[in-house]
């Protein structure tokens, strides 16, 4: 079962890595994003976890002979997921350590334009610009940046697990090819 979690979970680590570490080190150089970069971003993610799907199917189908209870199908589909996110964070951590992208004052930015543009008062600005401040403080931690980053991805998995050991619990789905 470790042999198909990390199979699976590193093929979708370079899926999800691999994109995001070479969007990043194309950014250019006044720290500007592409405005569908999240939609790549997160159509990545969805690519990289149908390794859950695969990886659930090929324990149910060639380990345990096409029969997989409901746990057991989550727990390798909730693996897979956190081998992937790992490499989500780790392409993340590279991304940002090579290129020196300040993510936290571009972030700031956008969001204190998007309060311009919605009209927001003095005092607003000023909140919004104080809690940018905080975000900056909490972000430098690498523990809690990592955090962040595992939880833009993992979630995403755990869903992507239900569903598939919910479906693949049931034999007849998508059953084993006779050999």
């Amino acid at each position: 079962m470790l042999r198909i979690i990390l199979g699976y979970g590193l093929i979708g680590a370079v899926i999800v890595g691999v994109p995001l570490a070479w969007g990043m080190l194309n950014t250019p150089a006044d720290g500007s994003m592409p405005e569908n970069g999240a939609l790549i971003g997160y159509t990545t993610i969805l690519v990289a976890l149908t390794g859950v799907f695969l990886g659930v199917k090929h324990y149910r189908d060639k380990v345990l002979g096409g029969v997989i209870k409901f746990l057991p199908a989550l727990g390798v589909g909730l693996g897979i997921s956190a081998v992937a996110s790992l490499g989500w964070v780790i392409a993340w951590e590279i991304s940002l350590a090579v290129t020196k992208f300040d993510f936290v004052a571009v972030y700031n930015q956008m969001l204190l334009e998007q309060a311009q543009n919605e009209g927001a008062s003095a005092e607003k600005l000023a909140q919004v610009a104080k809690d940018g401040e905080a975000f900056g403080q909490m972000y430098a931690n690498p523990v809690i940046r990592m955090g962040i980053t595992f939880l833009e991805m993992f979630p995403i998995g755990v869903v992507i697990s239900l569903i598939a050991a919910a479906l693949l619990r049931n034999s007849r789905f998508l059953p084993a090819r006779a050999a």
